[in-house]
């Protein structure tokens, strides 16, 4: 990790921001309603990124659990943001093939099987590379010393103060969303809810299609994939998300305006 880049203080939030964290992640798909007249697109300058306001990122979108974070590359640590678009193409597939190949081989082998065997992998690397360097040193009769020297040396002791600041973003990132799946469970906004509602019903589709470890070979592809293509073709896709952001706005005030109970709870968010 870069040792100039260190998390950023845990931000401080009202109930407002605590009720809106989690509800990001769901508004990314289907608008918030609540937003601003122009929809926000992900990375589109002048703006926050963040779905729910202009003027500021919410909680969550200050960790990776936001989708619009990984479109904006200049709120991504730098190295991930070199990875993930990759600016180095080596580096990128280096890491891209070593992932899939630890995703692959774990849907057809056990996770115990998986380790043992790319442990046992990487040990016999560095034990036949620290055998021939050591052959090499006595035929040539130089005094290199240990080929891993600096590895050996380098600290990898965690740092207390980074530690206590990531676990202090992370409980702020875990009360914001028990307290939005509070909200929306037990039903303090109707049309919130309903949207909620929607989209679990789409996750049991989705859990019937594909297994956890598919989801997740499928998001690194896309994590890899994605943003690089939006940055390609940025202004094309800025247009399209705000043509179909502009009609989900339009559908959502239309069932707000016919449903009383959602009039209510949007009274009494703005009181």
């Amino acid at each position: 990790m870069d040792p100039a880049y260190s998390p950023s203080a845990p931000p401080a939030i009202s109930r407002a921001d605590v009720a809106a964290a989690a509800k990001t992640v769901i508004d990314a798909v289907l608008s918030d309603s609540g937003a601003a007249t122009s929809p926000s697109t992900p990375g589109a300058s002048g703006t926050s990124g963040c779905t729910r306001s202009q003027t500021g990122p919410c909680s969550l979108c200050m960790s990776v659990l936001c989708p619009a974070i990984w479109f904006n590359p200049q709120r991504m640590h730098p190295q991930v943001e070199a990875l993930v678009y990759w600016r180095d193409p080596k580096k990128s597939g280096i890491v891209f093939g070593g992932v899939m190949v630890v995703l692959l081989s774990l849907t057809f082998f056990s996770f115990i099987s998986v380790v043992a065997n790319l442990s046992l992998l990487a040990l016999a690397a560095t034990f036949c590379f620290r055998v021939y360097k050591s052959v090499q040193q006595v035929i040539q009769k130089t005094s290199d010393g240990h080929p891993f020297k600096e590895i050996l040396e380098m600290d990898l002791a965690l740092p207390a103060e980074k530690v206590r600041t990531t676990s202090d973003l992370a409980v702020t990132h875990i009360n914001a969303v028990v307290s939005e799946l509070r909200r929306l469970f037990l039903v303090e906004d109707f049309v919130d809810s309903i949207k909620f509602g929607f989209c679990l019903w789409m996750l049991t589709y989705l859990g019937s299609w594909f297994n956890g470890m598919t989801l997740i070979i499928l998001g690194v592809v896309g994590l890899f994939t994605l943003p690089k293509v939006y940055e390609t073709n940025k202004v094309v896709i800025d247009e399209k998300i705000a043509l179909v952001s502009g009609k989900i706005n339009e559908i959502t005030a239309k069932v707000k305006a016919a449903i009383p109970i959602g009039k209510k709870a949007e009274e009494k968010k703005e009181q």
